[in-house]
C-alpha cells in the first residue's frame, strides 16, 4: 500500500499558511501539471489529481483541523474526495480556481477546456457513533443504516424519463456557460458566466423522470461501512467521502462526518492513553498482602498486593492502555489502591480494633522509604 504524501509538503506551504497562501500554491501546481500544458502524461495527471486532493483538504477549515490534529490514519480511507476524481470533476468543483486568472490568460478563457455541464455536490451527513474503551483501544468496523438521499434507480440519477428526454441547451450550446466579449480601453475582456437557462448543466430534461420529478435522487436507506481506527478520542470527527447525500442528477455526492462518543466505561476511566482503576482493599488484606482479580480492556489481569500495602499506592500493568492515534506506542493501567474502611462494626470487630489501636506496631511512624501521595503522583508521570 503507497503512503500518501504530507498534504502540506505537497503544496510546498508551511502547516501555519494562510488560506490565501494556500490557493495561491494550488494554483502554481494545478498550472505546472494542468492536463492541456501536459497532454498524454499520466504522472503529470496524477500531481494534478494529487495537488487537488491536498488543496480540498486544507481550503476546508473543518478538515484541515481533523487533518491537523490526525493526519491521514486520524481519518477515513477515502477521506477526500479528489482522491476518486477524475479531472474533469477537479475543474467543476474547482470552477473558481481555473475560471480566471492566469489560468484565464494562459489557455485562453476557461483553463483551456470547455467543463461541460455543471455536476452539482450533495450535502455532507453527520451521525453520532458510541464505542466502548475496548473497540477504541482495538479499532472497529461499524456497519450503520443511515437514511439519506440516494440516487434513484428509475433513472440512474439522470433525473430524466429516458435517455432520450434530453435536448441540448441553446442559449449555451451544450458548454452550460456563457462567454462574454467586452470592448475596454485594455483591449478585449472575456467573461465566463453560468448559463441561466439550463443552470450550467448544458442540457434541459424535456421529460421528468416520475419517480424523483427530475431531481436524479430520492429518501433511502444505506448500509455502510465505517472504519474506525484504534486510539480515536471522544468528539474526535472522521469523514467517509462519496457516503453522504447523493446530489441532484449525477453530481458529487458529499461525505459522511462521523463524531466518536465514548461509553462511559463502569469500573475503567479514561486519562488520555493510560487507564485509570480505583481498586479498594479491606484493612486485612493490605496488611497480610493478597492477590487481587483487576478488570482491564482485554478481560481480566490478577495482580500481587504486597504485605503493608499503604492507601494511595498505585500499580502499574504496563501497555494496558489506550494505543496512540497516529503512533506505535500505548498507555498503561494504573492502579489505584484505596482502603475500605467499614462504617459499621460488630462487637466482636469492635473488640479486635481496640485492641489493636494500642498495639505499638499500629501507630503511624512513615518512615523515609515511604512516599507521600504527592511523590508518588509525580513519580507516575515521569
Amino acid at each position: 500500500m503507497t503512503t500518501k504524501r504530507d498534504y502540506y509538503e505537497i503544496l510546498g506551504v508551511s502547516k501555519n499558511a494562510s488560506a490565501e497562501e494556500i490557493k495561491k500554491a494550488y494554483r502554481k501546481l494545478a498550472l505546472q501539471f494542468h492536463p492541456d500544458k501536459n497532454p498524454d502524461n499520466k504522472e503529470a495527471e496524477e500531481k494534478f489529481k494529487e495537488a487537488a486532493e491536498a488543496y480540498e483538504v486544507l481550503s476546508d477549515t473543518d478538515k484541515r483541523s481533523r487533518y491537523d490534529r490526525f493526519g491521514h490514519s486520524g481519518m477515513q480511507e477515502g477521506f477526500s474526495n479528489a482522491g476518486n476524481w477524475s479531472v474533469d470533476d477537479i475543474f467543476e468543483h474547482f470552477g473558481d480556481i481555473f475560471g480566471g486568472g492566469p489560468f484565464e490568460s494562459f489557455f485562453g478563457g476557461g483553463g483551456g477546456r470547455s467543463r461541460g455541464r455543471t455536476r452539482y455536490k450533495g450535502t455532507d451527513l453527520r451521525i453520532k457513533v458510541q464505542l466502548s474503551l475496548s473497540e477504541i483501544s482495538e479499532g472497529v468496523k461499524k456497519k450503520i443504516k443511515v437514511k439519506k438521499s440516494v440516487t434513484c434507480t428509475s433513472c440512474g440519477g439522470s433525473g430524466a424519463k429516458s435517455s432520450n428526454a434530453f435536448r441540448t441547451c441553446q442559449a449555451c450550446g451544450g458548454t452550460g456557460q456563457i462567454r462574454r466579449a467586452t470592448n475596454t480601453f485594455l483591449g478585449q475582456m472575456y467573461t465566463t458566466q453560468t448559463c441561466s437557462s439550463c443552470q450550467g448543466e448544458g442540457q434541459i430534461i424535456s421529460d421528468q423522470c416520475s419517480s424523483c420529478r427530475g431531481e436524479g435522487r430520492i429518501m433511502g436507506e444505506e448500509v455502510i461501512e465505517i472504519n474506525i481506527p484504534r486510539g480515536v478520542v471522544d468528539g474526535v470527527q472522521l469523514s467517509v467521502s462519496g457516503k453522504g447525500n447523493a446530489a441532484p442528477r449525477g453530481g458529487i455526492p458529499g461525505d459522511l462526518i462521523v463524531a466518536v462518543e465514548e461509553v462511559e466505561d463502569k469500573y475503567l476511566k479514561r486519562d488520555g492513553i493510560n487507564i485509570i482503576y480505583d481498586l479498594y482493599l479491606n484493612f486485612a488484606d493490605a496488611a497480610l498482602g493478597t492477590n487481587s482479580e483487576v478488570p482491564t480492556i482485554d478481560g481480566k489481569a490478577r495482580i500481587n498486593i504486597p504485605a503493608g500495602t499503604q492507601g494511595g499506592k498505585i500499580f502499574r500493568l504496563k501497555g494496558k492502555g489506550i494505543p496512540e492515534l497516529n503512533g506505535y506506542g500505548r498507555g498503561d493501567q494504573l492502579i489505584h489502591v484505596n482502603i475500605y474502611v467499614p462504617s459499621k462494626l460488630s462487637s466482636e470487630e469492635k473488640n479486635i480494633m481496640e485492641k489493636l489501636r494500642i498495639s505499638s506496631n499500629f501507630t503511624p511512624d512513615p518512615s523515609q522509604s515511604e512516599k507521600g501521595i504527592f511523590d508518588r503522583v509525580k513519580e507516575m508521570f515521569r
